[in-house]
């Protein structure tokens, strides 16, 4: 895949209070896209942007393109 975090995400999310049971009990995002950050897989761009809001940061402080 080309695009790649260049954070690690659950990290910088447990830095702003979100840890990965407050994401799962609040709904914050799914199960499913908690592992995709586990597994590095970057998801929808909608998740992205979401991240965005939460974390405080552009587009281009959490995803990079590789190639």
């Amino acid at each position: 895949m080309p695009v790649v975090y260049k954070i690690d995400v659950l990290a910088a999310l447990k830095e702003k209070g979100y840890s990965t049971a407050r994401i799962r009990k609040e709904r914050i995002f799914g199960e499913r896209v908690v592992q995709q950050f586990r597994e590095g897989v970057v998801p929808s761009w909608a998740v992205i942007g979401k991240l965005c809001s939460l974390l405080s940061l552009e587009i281009g402080d959490i995803v990079a393109y590789k190639e």
